[in-house]
């Protein structure tokens, strides 16, 4: 029988936990990053000081699946300066005044010929918005709308100071291994800019995840991602669609998991994977008005990873899901909406999840009827009004120990956590009255007691 883990030790055992994801998310925050460049190699290297990663290049050029690796982008410096010297939009004082991948330019426009490179939210005028243009190039800069209400006629000065040549895509890799070679597959994404939730709190809540992975030996194999969205897993998935389609057991995508406001995540293609399961089991003992959104509603790289032909068992787990929150994509996203409390429940909520996929095995009764727990010391001696209360999560949890059910089925099904049934399974085992089996009916007919 495989060993079972020792129960769960508490979520809340090191109290500063979102304290310290906060830290370093304040950190990273100021960082311009793109789906490639300095950005990304400087967040990766920060990130490596945290626990072992290994940085990756693809260069640019390489067919990835029905894709191709673009060119590198680096940029220096932006700005719009008005014909007395002021700076009207300063890159400097906010990544996201900037296109992303804006080419480089440095030329005096008009009023009129400035507005058509501009990008402002008349619905939200104090918000820079995040705008990028990955695939065609042009140029451009964000402000925000009440700011573009004030630029005056006359010349400005329009100034990119960026590279956009053949380099690498760069991402970085975490491969923890476990008693099993069996994998637990964690993705998230880096290649946004100063957004806290938006995709910063990902690779934070990540980063603490994996130092907690590190701390006791696993069960399974983990294999922990830091990519740019879309080509990222792209070209992840070109490289490892084989190997990962064999492998892996469970999947989670991690987004926008850094608010105070919700828990949700969206389900894989057919929302029938244990990813699924385990997402909605958690959750609902989590915060039982939990959002579960179908992949119509997909968005991030659920979309690559649930594709026709790969359809990994993998769900994206969020606290307010990516689109759905008023601050998305844009500077109102900041270390003000992504709080410590908030880190802290997005890493709980991941490691409740993992602690699940560890803990989940099939069990089934050894013998017909209610088994006499008494003589076993697993039942008072003395029947009361309320004696039976102290074992009724025990005696609910052999009700559904039928080899159909998995710790996870069960947990939904009783309204209590895996965690909490792990020694209970592990007290019946002792007493001889229920055994490991495989997750489909076995023939084998249970002996009497």
């Amino acid at each position: 029988m495989a060993e079972l883990n020792p129960p769960a030790t508490p979520i809340d055992s090191s109290p500063d936990i979102g304290e310290r994801i906060h830290q370093l998310a304040a950190r990273l925050f100021p960082i311009c990053r793109s789906l490639s460049g300095n950005g990304v190699r400087e967040t990766l290297a920060i990130l490596q000081e945290q626990f072992p990663l290994r940085m990756h290049e693809v260069p640019t050029g390489t067919q990835v699946l029905d894709w191709t690796v673009p060119r590198e982008w680096n940029i220096r410096d932006a700005y719009v300066e008005d014909e007395e010297g002021n700076r009207v939009i300063d890159f400097r004082s906010n990544n996201l005044h900037v296109v992303g991948y804006s080419v480089p330019v440095d030329r005096w426009v008009t009023l009129a010929e400035l507005q058509e490179h501009v990008y402002s939210l008349e619905g939200q005028p104090d918000a820079i918005p995040y705008v990028t243009s990955y695939y065609q190039e042009r140029w451009g800069f964000c402000m925000a709308h009440n700011k573009r209400l004030q630029l005056r006629e006359g010349k400005y000065r329009v100034r990119v100071d960026s590279d956009l040549k053949d380099g690498h895509l760069t991402y970085g890799e975490c491969i923890i291994p476990g008693r099993e070679d069996r994998e637990v597959f964690l993705s998230t994404y880096i290649c946004h800019p100063s957004m806290a939730n938006n995709e910063l709190s990902g690779p934070v809540v990540s980063s603490f995840i994996a130092q907690w992975l590190l701390s006791q030996p696993r069960r399974y194999t983990y294999r922990i991602i830091f990519i740019p969205e879309t080509i990222g897993a792209i070209t992840y998935l070109s490289r490892h669609r084989s190997h990962l389609l064999e492998k892996v057991v469970v999947g989670f995508n991690l987004s926008c998991i850094g608010d105070e406001r919700a828990y949700s995540y969206v389900a894989s293609r057919y929302g029938n994977t244990l990813a699924d399961k385990i997402a909605s089991n958690v959750l609902k003992l989590r915060a039982p008005d939990f959002k579960k959104y179908s992949f119509l509603f997909r968005g991030s790289d659920e979309r690559q990873y649930c594709s026709p032909g790969v359809d990994l068992p993998l769900v994206t787990l969020c606290r307010s899901k990516f689109g759905m929150y008023p601050e998305y994509h844009t500077s109102l996203d900041n270390l003000e909406l992504v709080t410590p409390a908030g880190l802290r429940g997005g890493y709980e909520m991941v490691r409740e999840c993992i602690e699940a996929v560890e803990n989940n095995r099939t069990y089934r009764m050894t013998c017909y009827g209610e088994p006499q727990l008494g003589k076993r010391g697993l039942y008072p001696t003395l029947s009361t009004r309320t004696s039976g209360a102290s074992v009724d999560t025990m005696m609910n949890f052999i009700a559904y120990a039928d080899g159909t059910n998995d710790l996870v089925d069960i947990s939904s099904i009783i309204g209590t956590p895996v965690g909490e049934l792990v020694p209970i399974a592990a007290r019946l085992i002792e007493a001889g009255l229920l055994e490991e089996t495989s997750p489909r009916p076995l023939p084998a007919t249970p002996r009497e007691c």
